[in-house]
């Protein structure tokens, strides 16, 4: 570690991440008057998932109204779900309103972390040497941006172009290709009927069918964006109603599932919409969800389930053996010849991205393995003070990631604001508040859909190496109310012993 004289750090905050999670909480900490901090990021960019997610057919799985600041509403959405180009313009756009540019640091990856318990401040090693130092750490990292590859023998093998989804390759022209497609998640949903048209073959290799719902998805007019944008209350409105459409598709109907059975009648819709959408009853059958809706992440879409019904598209449902110099391998000893191999295999979204040793030296993931994954109100863990995450574990509760974003910040604002008023300058979550919390998203699980019989096939990302599905299980009202209250001496707020 870096011993230089940091009892006054380069920085009274860093955050980790110039996704939205990054801008939110830049924008919230000049708001709350700590103006001395850094936004670093690995991307030449800022945008996050929407700066590395470029796949064609991109575009947010939630209504636009919801997929925005609340403070930053915009009017100029040109579809109900925004294609991934519009949000990373919007990304643009906050950063620039707000004044940001020359507070973030891009190109800068964080490789290390470590708390100085002497001087109570973070030293944050990056790739090219250098160290950072800083008073407060805020993780906004996010869950979308760090590609995860499958583990499939002869992976590296293969001689064709092989890509991620995360890191789509534009200088690759697919058409008349033969295209494969390992994974059948949200970012294939959207792939594959975007490309099934160019290409010669398209091979779809599923593991687990996903439940496609309806997407209700249109252009907006220009009357109808003139409207939003000049009518008094028009977007409120409209950012009202797409929140309860959001909130009664997963917060109600995942976490009180036991209290209302939205899932049920929404496995009623899915079923009926695949019967109508996918014409060849063996395709139709392989599409079938073996699992109950909301076990994993559903998806909406229109042309994903027709895509299937074309000629020169495949769903191939074989387990691969392993991944050859020219293509995929099936348990059946089928090959299948392929140019160009996409991985459509999600990211890493249940652990660190680097190491980040708190006090004592003990390393996060280590301490996660040891006690299970969580975090006080999704934000903070005992000892690793000073440390605050944006959507850590028990945080997230499948709304609009705006909303959680805005509600943690308003979490951290506090914490550090008290800091300010009483000279802290460590400030730590107790183990008795941190498991008070835990406790009690344990005792709601009774009410999860997750841990029913119907999950137990679904392969979920949602579940962690514990077992545990580390989100939130509360409505997302209940988020904003606790974050704006709750009990501050939760925290030990400590200041430095008089000279």
């Amino acid at each position: 570690m870096d011993t230089t004289d940091i009892s006054t750090p380069d920085y009274e905050a860093v955050v980790i991440g110039a996704g939205f999670s990054g801008i939110g909480a830049a924008i919230k900490l000049d708001d709350a008057g700590v103006s001395n901090y850094l936004v670093v990021d690995e991307a030449d960019d800022v945008g996050g998932a929407w700066h590395w997610n470029t796949y064609p057919g991109v575009a947010v799985d939630i209504p636009s109204f919801s997929y925005q600041f609340s403070f930053e509403k915009r009017a100029d959405w040109s579809r109900v779900y925004a294609p991934g180009v519009e949000l990373k313009r919007y990304a643009e756009h906050c950063v620039d309103k707000y004044g940001l540019r020359e507070r973030i640091r891009l190109n800068t990856r964080v490789t290390e972390a470590t708390f100085d318990e002497e001087r109570n401040a973070w030293h944050l090693e990056t790739h090219d040497g250098a160290t950072i130092t800083s008073r407060f750490v805020i993780n906004a990292s996010g869950a979308l941006s760090q590609p995860k590859q499958p583990e499939i023998q002869g992976l590296d093998d293969f001689q064709g172009v092989r890509m991620h989804t995360a890191r789509w390759d534009h200088a690759q022209d697919l058409t008349d290709k033969r295209v494969a497609i390992i994974g059948s998640g949200a970012s294939a949903v959207q792939l594959i009927p975007s490309i099934a048209p160019a290409v010669e073959r398209l091979t779809v290799f599923q593991r687990t069918p996903i439940w496609c719902l309806p997407k209700p998805d249109r252009p907006l007019t220009g009357r109808e964006r003139w409207l939003l944008e000049h009518v008094p209350g028009a977007l409120l409105v409209t950012r009202l109603l797409s929140q309860v459409f959001v909130e009664l598709n997963f917060p109600l109907a995942a976490h009180f599932y036991g209290i209302v059975p939205l899932a049920d009648r929404g496995e009623a819709v899915g079923r009926a919409f695949l019967r109508k959408q996918v014409h060849d009853p063996v395709i139709r059958e392989k599409l079938t969800p073996r699992y109950g809706l909301g076990c994993k992440r559903p998806s909406f879409s229109n042309e994903y389930l027709p895509a299937f019904n074309r000629d020169n598209v495949g769903l191939e449902t074989t387990a691969i053996e392993r991944i050859t110099p020219a293509g995929v391998r099936t348990s059946d000893g089928v090959e299948h010849p392929v140019d160009v191999l996409v991985l459509a295999t999600g990211f890493k979204v249940l652990e660190p991205i680097f190491p980040i040793y708190g006090a004592g030296g003990v390393e996060l993931d280590a301490w996660w393995d040891a006690n299970r994954m969580q975090a006080y109100e999704g934000v903070s863990v005992p000892g690793f003070p000073n440390f605050f995450h944006i959507i850590g574990p028990y945080g997230f509760n499948g709304a609009s990631f705006f909303v959680l974003i805005e509600t943690q910040m308003r979490h951290i604002t506090r914490c550090l604001t008290r800091a300010r008023q009483t000279g802290a300058t460590r400030v730590e979550v107790t183990a008795e508040a941190n498991e008070r919390y835990w406790q009690t998203m344990l005792g709601r699980r009774h009410n999860q859909i997750f841990f029913r019989d119907t999950c137990a096939t679904a392969n979920s990302y949602y579940f962690d190496r514990h077992g545990d599905v580390p989100f939130r299980a509360s409505p997302s009202l209940e988020t904003m109310w606790r974050s704006a209250r709750f009990d501050l001496d939760d925290y030990r707020f400590q200041a430095p012993a008089a000279a």
